[in-house]
């Protein structure tokens, strides 16, 4: 992992559907002051067809769309500017692939949440493509990042803002401020 130089950073807000991806990560960009990127506006459109109907992404599924926020998050550095993105990042695989496209220097927020939570958000959000139904396939995919350079784990029982806090909280132990 590069060295921490200022604001100039990716960062991955990562979870399962449900989670709070975007809200949080809205919340933590506008803390950082840096732009956020809504990770499912870089879907292939095939990809939210197939989510429309309820059927989970493979991995080959997956890989133009996380080589898109990489390309992302690539042009965002090089330009000199950080940024956030939102996505559920699920494998180690796709989590290094990311790593690869920012050129090392990339964070990861991961949005942690029980089972029965993650399901009653998925039931009160209003216009999204996703499915509940494909909550387990989610689950029963993600790999937890425990260990792995550059992340935090913020638990989601609490409020939007306070998530963020925690969060904002945690990269600032890294040396990740506004």
């Amino acid at each position: 992992m590069t060295e921490n130089n200022g604001s100039l950073h990716a960062i991955i807000v990562m979870g399962v559907s449900g989670s709070g991806k975007s809200s949080i990560g809205e919340k933590i960009a506008a803390g950082l002051g840096l732009p956020f990127v809504e990770g499912d506006a870089l879907h292939p459109a095939s990809n939210v067809e197939k989510m429309s109907k309820g059927i989970p992404l493979t991995d080959e599924d997956r890989m133009p769309w996380l080589d898109r926020i990489g390309e992302t998050m690539k042009a965002s550095l090089a330009k000199g500017e950080g940024i956030i993105v939102s996505c559920s990042a699920l494998k180690r695989i796709y989590r290094d692939r990311l790593r690869a496209a920012a050129g090392g220097n990339l964070y990861f927020v991961y949005l942690e949440g029980s089972k029965e939570l993650l399901t009653d958000r998925m039931a009160h959000r209003k216009g999204h493509f996703m499915p509940t139904s494909l909550l387990e396939s989610q689950l029963q995919t993600l790999e937890v990042p425990t260990g792995e350079p550059g992340v935090v784990t913020v638990d989601i029982k609490d409020t939007i803002n306070d998530i963020a806090a925690k969060a904002l909280k945690a990269l600032a132990a890294l040396g990740i401020t506004g």
